[in-house]
């Protein structure tokens, strides 16, 4: 097998195990094991938290003592143990616990993995960014074939999409140690513990428009994480209502919520245009107005006649997501000095997928509990995905007043392509 199928099958498994539970678990947690949103909330930070630092441990790891694809390899098999452990759990804070050790092992393998790729790339003097892309987008098939296959076997409330994620974690698990050897950098041990976590980076937030722009991906961030976390267990409640129980969408949501992930394989392809088009901050802008349209559409949408509107809004998801982070990660790739730009895109990521992350899931939760359950206990689904986009609104009108950044397509021209 070729390395690039090799590393084909590498993404395809590593983003296969996320897709199997990911979108789902909230139709376990709410129409399975009936725990309250709060709870729920809490659960979804335990990727923030384990984002804030395990990154940069497991890369001072694999810099310095273990090869990364050996790595890869020890974490997905520990990660598969508990993914086939949280079955057997029946109280929301052992979950949580269980799911935090779960995502310590599971997060720092996106990395790894990538580092795995370019590794393997460089040994076999390929070309990363001709040759990265095209094998990256197979982690994305990977989710969507989680997604449909977790759907079509009708496990997406069941404690069995976890029994899924776990097969498929064993399988990497072994697999990874197969992969071409990434090894340990000699030249590593004199770098400081300081700057392997990309701690230097913080220095940043001594300017005012690095210290905006950083605060504003903490608040998208939090919006990042509120469809996945309530989008599938929004159809399934549709279920409680006659007129809607016996529709298609309603037996395999996570089928119509993969529609998400197939518009980010496409919105990809189009952000050349855009960013040289419009620049840095009208992209951001954009996918910010995505947002509200993405909550405003959830929330007049229904399985039936509006069922338009629904699938509309996973279509928008796809601009919603990338234009952010492919945009904000080409700014911190203009803005920072060379000496410090690995850290500060760690930063970047720090503060959509952990901090962001922690804030919009343990706050939903709590929000949520507080003010959208009606006396008998059921979701005011409408009043909650308005919330979304009024608080996705607020943020579009203040970035765009306060953030100042002057177009320059040259530098665009040269990192786009």
């Amino acid at each position: 097998m070729s390395i690039k199928n090799r590393l084909i099958l590498m993404n395809f498994l590593q983003f296969f195990i996320w897709g199997a539970w990911l979108i789902t678990i909230g139709g376990y947690w709410f129409q399975n094991k009936g725990w309250s949103g709060s709870d729920f909330g809490i659960i979804f930070s335990t990727m923030g938290f384990a984002s804030l630092i395990m990154p940069a441990l497991s890369g001072i790891i694999a810099d310095r003592w273990i090869n990364a694809e050996k790595l890869l390899g020890i974490f997905h098999l520990m990660g598969a143990g508990l993914l086939f452990y949280l079955p057997q759990v029946n109280d929301p804070t052992a979950f949580f616990w269980v799911m935090m050790v779960n995502m310590i092992f599971y997060m720092p393998t996106i990395s790894l993995s990538i580092t795995v790729a370019y590794s393997a790339l460089n040994k076999d003097n390929l070309d990363i960014v001709k040759e990265y892309p095209p094998i990256r987008v197979f982690g994305t098939i990977g989710f969507i074939v989680a997604m449909w296959t977790v759907s079509l076997l009708k496990i997406e409330t069941s404690a069995f999409q976890f029994y899924v994620a776990g097969f498929a974690s064993i399988i990497l698990g072994f697999y990874a140690f197969t992969l071409p050897k990434c090894e340990v950098g000699k030249h590593e041990q004199t770098k400081s513990f300081i700057d392997s976590l990309g701690l230097n980076a913080f220095a940043l937030f001594k300017d005012y428009k690095m210290a905006l722009f950083f605060v504003f991906s903490m608040l998208l961030g939090a919006s990042l994480q509120l469809t996945n976390m309530y989008g599938d267990t929004f159809l399934h409640d549709f279920a409680k209502i006659p007129e809607f129980k016996d529709l298609l969408v309603i037996e395999y949501p996570a089928i119509i919520m993969s529609i998400s992930q197939i518009s980010e394989t496409l919105f990809i392809l189009a952000i050349p245009f855009f960013l040289k088009r419009f620049g840095i901050k009208k992209v951001m802008l954009i996918s910010m107005v995505a947002w509200v349209i993405r909550f405003g559409l959830f929330g007049y949408g229904d399985p039936a006649d509006a069922l338009w509107m629904i699938i509309l809004s996973n279509i928008v998801y796809g601009m919603a997501f990338d234009f952010f982070n492919i945009s904000g990660s080409l700014y911190v790739e203009t803005q920072t000095d060379s000496s410090i730009r690995a850290s500060a895109q760690g930063l970047f990521m720090m503060m959509t997928n952990g901090f962001g992350a922690i804030f919009g899931s343990w706050s939903s939760g709590v929000i949520i509990d507080k003010f959208f359950l009606d006396a008998n206990g059921h979701y005011q689904w409408q009043d909650i995905w308005l919330t979304f986009a009024a608080y996705s609104l607020f943020i579009t009108i203040t970035f765009a007043i306060f953030f100042k950044h002057k177009h320059e397509p040259e530098k665009i021209g040269a990192i786009a392509h």
